[in-house]
């Protein structure tokens, strides 16, 4: 090897693997931020389902456990986990779409990849904001 390539390689940085330490000095594309968030909101919604189903189950029992449903669901710890569910599927369901759609190998290039996961953001992050105002009584 020539003194020339031995002193290039000495000048790059090398990164194998990245630290907990480096997170911050590493830039992740919008597409891979959108892809890492679709994994979160499925386990999210995943691990919460028993939530879901007890609530779903309280509000179908009866008359008295609909009123104890409706005085769980008025707190704002509830409103706030049922938002964070609602975001979830949000999310799950654009950024799934947008994957059926990549699939097909349609909008496969960097410009198309970076437009699709502002879309897939800005929707779910939409409807997730209206559905909130209607949650807390704005509307």
């Amino acid at each position: 090897m020539s003194e020339a390539v031995r002193e290039a390689r000495k000048q790059r940085p090398e990164f194998r693997n990245i630290h907990v330490t480096e997170l911050s000095n590493y830039r992740m594309p919008l597409a891979a931020i959108v892809s890492i968030l679709h994994r979160i909101s499925g386990f999210m919604m995943f691990a919460l389902l028993p939530v879901v189903l007890y609530l779903l189950e309280l509000s179908i029992r009866s008359e008295i456990s609909f009123g104890y449903f409706q005085g769980i669901a008025q707190q704002p710890i509830t409103k706030l986990v049922i938002l964070a569910l609602v975001w979830g599927y949000f999310h799950h369901f654009c950024a799934g779409v947008r994957h059926l759609i990549m699939d097909m190998h349609v909008g496969l290039d960097k410009d198309s990849a970076r437009k699709s996961s502002a879309t897939v953001l800005a929707i779910s992050l939409t409807l997730t904001v209206l559905v909130a105002l209607k949650l807390f009584g704005v509307f």
